[in-house]
């Protein structure tokens, strides 16, 4: 964690686990890594991240790409032809945040679940899967997200994903997993990588959200499917040349970022339980899972009100919609972020 301790109202961003900066030691790693033409398939330290990317998934291969909605596309894709259906629960990441990439390149067209806590239930999956008929989209994949942002940083259990990998299989189709917070969703459930992984096709993992790194994604499946989504990276403008500068920061992080998780998710908790006695009944805070905090307003006006207010503390917060506001923990705060949050809050009147 770091901090400015001359500087005791300093900025606290807990806007996203994306806005870290590389650690000292990632920008002595980048400065040593071993480089070549990635796309000619000679960069050394590439192939090292994607070959210990997927030993820790308990996959045959890996594949560095350079964002995680590339990511997801490219897994939406080596599961469904044009006009093929991927069915996701609506707060998704696919479905909010990717642009419609699916529909708008491959032609995958989206059916859209709704359940109460953000991760789909397997009976829902079921009603949803479209019968063989003429006039309707085949369903091929089901994608699920872990854990699930927009519902405030959710675990998708070893449990639950097993049971909608079973409707899958018996109705034929493929299991996508946006894994960009898995590592939180391995260390807030005890849960090895490789457990999560093997219930699943394809997967995703994210090297800028909570790692820490400047940038960076994997797909990760066996070999097969990771040959042809090596040709689909090449067709979205994914290759890159001399990019094991990047993928040391993912050895890195791999080193020194992931046990630290807990540190997130332990501020996180301290969080919702001082916002909890804070904030009055215009607002609820929902108990985090993870790193994630979402407070939910009673109206957009009590948002406008919270945001303008803490802004003025120097704490900067996402909202997702007109009432809920998201802070997100990560290791560029200072350790004691939590605790200097809370005591700058008790003075602000909404």
């Amino acid at each position: 964690m770091r901090q400015d301790p001359a500087n005791p109202e300093q900025v606290l961003d807990f806007r996203s686990d994306t806005v870290t900066r590389p650690t000292p030691g990632m920008r002595e790693a980048m400065a040593r890594a071993e480089v070549g033409d990635d796309v000619m398939g000679e960069d050394p330290t590439v192939q090292r991240l994607e070959a210990r990317v997927a030993a820790l998934f308990g996959r045959e291969a890996a594949l560095f790409v350079p964002s995680g909605t590339m990511a997801n596309l490219i897994g939406m894709a080596l599961h469904c032809q044009r006009g093929e259906e991927v069915i996701l629960e609506r707060r998704t990441h696919s479905f909010v945040y990717e642009v419609g990439g699916g529909a708008a390149l491959f032609g995958i067209p989206f059916h859209v679940v709704d359940s109460p806590d953000g991760i789909p239930q397997p009976e829902q999956i079921q009603k949803a899967i479209r019968p063989k008929n003429i006039h309707m989209p085949a369903s091929r994949l089901l994608v699920v997200e872990n854990t699930v942002n927009v519902a405030g940083g959710r675990v998708v259990s070893l449990e639950r994903l097993a049971s909608l990998r079973a409707i899958c299989q018996q109705n034929g189709l493929a299991l996508h997993m946006d894994g960009a917070r898995i590592w939180n969703a391995a260390v807030a459930s005890s849960t090895p990588l490789s457990r999560f992984a093997g219930e699943v096709d394809t997967l995703s993992c994210c090297l800028s959200k909570g790692l820490g790194c400047p940038v960076g994604s994997l797909v990760i499946g066996n070999g097969e499917a990771i040959e042809r989504a090596r040709k689909l990276r090449k067709m979205l403008g994914g290759g890159l040349r001399q990019v094991g500068v990047l993928a040391a920061c993912g050895l890195y992080a791999l080193d020194h970022h992931i046990d630290r998780l807990e540190e997130d998710q332990r501020m996180a908790r301290e969080l919702y339980q001082g916002l909890s006695q804070i904030l009055d009944g215009r607002f609820r805070v929902q108990e985090p899972e993870t790193n994630i905090l979402l407070v939910h307003t009673d109206q957009p006006s009590t948002t406008e009100r919270t945001l303008a207010a803490w802004s003025a503390r120097n704490i900067q917060v996402l909202t997702l919609g007109e009432t809920i506001i998201r802070l997100v923990t990560h290791l560029d705060l200072p350790g004691d972020a939590a605790a200097q949050a809370l005591a700058r809050l008790r003075a602000v009147q909404i």
